[in-house]
């Protein structure tokens, strides 16, 4: 079956989110788009994932708990998970892994944290958009830890992607999927085309306000619609089943 997806949102818990960018708002809006499989990918958190994910169910969409991580080489790579527990055990482990630099909301936003029903529950203190201290390559095995699986995002940004920072896939990451947010033109690239051989390409909307969700446009050719086969795509795996 062909599912049309959007496995790179933010919500107001990350400091460029619009306020708007509730778990509700954004699940209507997928619903409204068409959309199939939802992911909420804020920065270095997953903390407004069990209210998205409520939210989703009770609508009848599917939603995967992940995050944007920033690693210490400033490169943002999109983790998910297969189930909502492994996602903030993770979540855990890289908030002491993020520096305690305290945000300042009249330059970078409020960082909500929000329930199923939209209501603030905290606002999260410490700064979400600083580079942890895990690298790309240590990256990979502590998603892995998890269960979940990660790729690298808008690999054709000139900011914050793997081939504007390094200008190559690490080989000892193992990519299997990269997320080119404009593949059309990115592709049309043969010295692109090389950079990537071999990895699954995603496009995703990287959205920070309602009106940036994907509408039905991309989709996965899975088996069955849950997180596992979501995972197991981007594994390389799916078409084993």
């Amino acid at each position: 079956m062909k599912l049309s997806y959007d496995l790179h949102m933010h919500s107001c818990l990350s400091p460029c989110g619009d306020a708007d960018m509730t778990p509700n708002n954004m699940v209507n809006m997928a619903i409204l788009n068409g959309l199939q499989v939802v992911a909420l990918t804020d920065h270095n958190s997953c903390k407004n994932c069990p209210a998205f994910l409520e939210v989703a169910r009770r609508s009848g969409i599917l939603a995967i708990a992940g995050m944007e991580l920033c690693t210490a080489e400033e490169i943002h790579v999109v983790c998910l998970f297969p189930e909502l527990a492994a996602a903030m055990a993770f979540d855990e482990e890289v908030y002491h892994k993020v520096p305690d630099i305290q945000n300042r909301p009249e330059i970078f936003g409020e960082q909500w944290v929000m329930d199923e029903n939209d209501a603030v529950l905290r606002s999260e203190t410490r700064l979400l958009i600083n580079a942890s201290a895990i690298s790309i390559a240590e990256a990979v095995p502590l998603v892995k830890k998890y269960g979940g699986v990660v790729f690298p995002a808008h690999v054709d940004k000139s900011a914050y992607s793997v081939l504007s920072n390094l200008g190559f896939l690490p080989p000892e990451c193992g990519f299997t999927t990269v997320e080119v947010k404009s593949p059309e033109s990115f592709l049309a690239n043969e010295e692109n085309r090389q950079k990537i051989a071999g990895c699954q390409v995603v496009t995703d909307s990287d959205a920070h306000y309602l009106w940036d969700i994907a509408e039905q446009v991309h989709t996965l050719e899975l088996s069955a619609c849950s997180a596992g086969r979501v995972l197991e795509y981007f594994r390389g795996k799916e078409g084993d089943f």
